[in-house]
Formats: structure tokens, sequence, C-alpha cells
């Protein structure tokens, strides 16, 4: 066996129908288009969302929802999650740095700890947001709170 006598296999490869290229080829005439109408002609091309002239979709259906271009996006952290970290690593400081070397976030992601867990050790957190339970809990454990 060499690259010369390679060939696919049965049936895998089908020859492209050429269309418009005479009677003869049993493809010609109307070159598969059917006669007359819209779609026949040269330059036809389907609007987006067109249904053959029934009420499309998009303008059948309400509008509805909103969309807050104010809204921020945050990545929600656990206590726990925290306390698993600081004692695997055996870190006494969190922050945005270590959350992402350890896998948690990407680079442009905004991090909101919460207050699900418990912390068994004292840990000084960076993030860009608590909630006050979360907060509360870091400064029981003898933490400290930094936002960003």
């Amino acid at each position: 066996m060499n690259l010369s006598n390679l060939t696919p296999a049965t049936g895998s490869v089908k020859t492209r129908k050429r269309i418009g290229r005479g009677t003869g080829s049993g493809l010609g005439g109307t070159s598969t288009k059917g006669h007359k109408g819209q779609k026949s002609r040269a330059g036809y091309s389907k609007k987006i969302g067109f249904e053959g002239g029934q009420m499309p979709i998009q303008r059948r259906l309400p509008k509805f929802g909103f969309k807050n271009v104010n809204r921020v996006e945050y990545k929600a952290i656990n206590l726990d999650t925290l306390d698993a970290l600081a004692t695997s690593q055996n870190l006494t400081k969190i922050g945005l740095t270590e959350l992402r070397s350890a896998g948690f976030i990407s680079k442009t992601t905004l991090v909101k700890i919460l207050a699900k867990g418990a912390l068994s050790t004292k840990i000084d957190v960076e993030a860009n947001a608590f909630s006050k339970a979360a907060e509360d809990a870091i400064v029981a454990a003898g933490g400290t709170v930094v936002k960003l």
C-alpha cells in the first residue's frame, strides 16, 4: 500500500450536481428551480425570518423581558470553599490572585463572598463584595475583610 493507490471508501464520495448545463444533462432548462415565481429568478434571497407571507413568529409573539444594562455579575464563592483553600495551601490571606491561581475565577471575574459553611481558621479576605453574614463570620473568626 502506498499513496498512489489509496482511494476513498465506496459510497463516501459523490459527484456534485452540475445544473444548467443543457437539456442532455437532465438538469438544464430551469436548472432545478421549477417554472416562474420569485424563487426561480436571479438574485433571489429569502429575508431572515420570512415564512412565505405568513405572519412571522417574531411578529406573532409579544415583546417581553428587560435587560438591565447596569447589572453587575459576581461569581459567588462560599466560606467553606475559602476554608478548604486556606487549609489545603496553608494560606492566611486570600485575594483574587489566590482564587485565580486555584482555578476558581478568570482574569476579569468579580467575586462576592457568601456565608455558606464556616471558617475554622483566621483568614484575611479580599474580594469585590461580601454578604453581611459572610463579613460577620470572617470577622468573628479573627480575620479581616477588604473590599476592592
